[in-house]
């Protein structure tokens, strides 16, 4: 089976792909870079050339090929690669009739773990939010310790007490037995991170995630060394190499691959196993449509090491991209049956949502410099 197009769909917030072959079966992929679809769409109609004509079931031979042929790598590069790596995962799975967790040995689980993310302008809110969740059947859930604006305070001691204020709020509301990770969003600094792992020990959180930007390991061995809350990173990697060294430094507990972000199915299924191997469980991210939630499902239910993901079912127009979306039942997302992914794109739907371009707005300390 030989692929004859592949076409980006700038959608909403998101980028679609679809490749087509001459038999006929479309594979549909998602790219994940979501602050910079434009240049990636571009990207995926400049690799178009080299994989027209070609084998749509040699996927890993396609990225060596693609990935090893120039000098020059980078997020955009890697976001197009995956989204077509998942598409031709897709179309594998519609050829042979099974869905891509049984072409990659098989379901480790029944369903899939997911959590729900705490949501609040007031540590009251956050409470309510997270309350809320528990009520709806998470046993997981997630939340950003900071408020909006929160890079505009005047000292690091208050956004370390802000923090800990929403922390113990959503803690004294839910009790001891519900998950709870903290999402930093790579924004302090190590001796932020430091003291607010120390100050946040009592609340009993699961995970410390991406408390630094990663562009320094040494500085997250200083962070992970000395914070009482294990560590979670690597939804910025881009290949097996940057995740491997997040592992032999023994820096994470969770390791946090995208899957249209890190080279799809292909290199993400290496990616999990090399975390097993160190004792290491995935807690994927994902930022992105109906479609990425489906592929995602595939891969999450076939690694023995996965623990659980963002729900994120977008609400609205955006569930008619699929013609059937996935469903979330007591925090479980459920794993698609059908072959493939286990969804199709709704190509005539793709027209009522139109393209939402992020834009740089800029975020400041008080003294007008700017934050990580």
């Amino acid at each position: 089976m030989k692929i004859e197009a592949i076409k980006p769909f700038l959608v909403d917030r998101y980028l679609l792909v679809r490749v087509y072959t001459d038999q006929g079966i479309v594979g549909s992929g998602e790219a994940g870079l979501w602050a910079h679809h434009e240049v990636t769409a571009r990207a995926v109609e400049s690799l178009a050339e080299y994989y027209i004509g070609k084998d749509a079931g040699r996927m890993d031979h396609h990225y060596q090929t693609v990935s090893r042929e120039f000098h020059f790598g980078g997020p955009v590069f890697s976001a197009a690669l995956s989204a077509v790596d998942i598409a031709l995962w897709d179309i594998l799975g519609k050829a042979v009739g099974k869905p891509v967790h049984e072409l990659l040995g098989g379901r480790c689980r029944d369903r899939v773990k997911v959590f729900a993310n705490v949501v609040g302008d007031t540590p009251q809110q956050r409470a309510e939010s997270a309350r809320e969740a528990v009520e709806q059947g998470y046993v997981s859930l997630r939340t950003t310790p900071f408020f909006t604006g929160w890079e505009a305070g005047s000292s690091s001691s208050r956004v370390v007490g802000e923090a800990v204020e929403i922390v113990h709020a959503i803690r004294e509301e839910i009790g001891r037995d519900i998950d709870l990770g903290l999402e930093l969003h790579r924004n302090l600094t190590p001796h932020e991170a430091v003291l607010l792992a120390q100050e946040l020990a009592p609340c009993r959180v699961l995970y410390y995630e991406d408390p630094l930007p990663p562009e320094n390991e040494d500085a997250l061995v200083y962070v992970a060394s000395r914070a009482p809350i294990p560590v979670a990173a690597g939804e910025r990697s881009t290949n097996l190499h940057q995740f491997t060294r997040l592992l032999d430094r023994n820096l994470v507990a969770f390791l946090r691959y995208d899957v249209s972000l890190a080279g799809g199915i292909t290199q993400c299924r290496k990616v999990a196993s090399a975390a097993e191997a160190h004792f290491v469980q995935v807690i994927p991210h994902l930022m992105g449509s109906p479609v990425n939630t489906a592929a995602y499902a595939q891969l999450d239910a076939a690694i023995p090491n996965y623990y659980a993901q963002e729900a994120n079912l977008p609400p609205g127009p955006a569930q008619e991209l699929v013609d059937e979306p996935l469903g979330i039942v007591d925090g479980y997302l459920e794993i698609p049956k059908r072959p493939g992914i286990g969804i199709e794109i709704n190509e005539k739907a793709l027209g009522k949502l139109p393209f939402k371009k992020s834009r740089i707005v800029g975020h400041c300390h008080a003294d007008g410099s700017v934050r990580h």
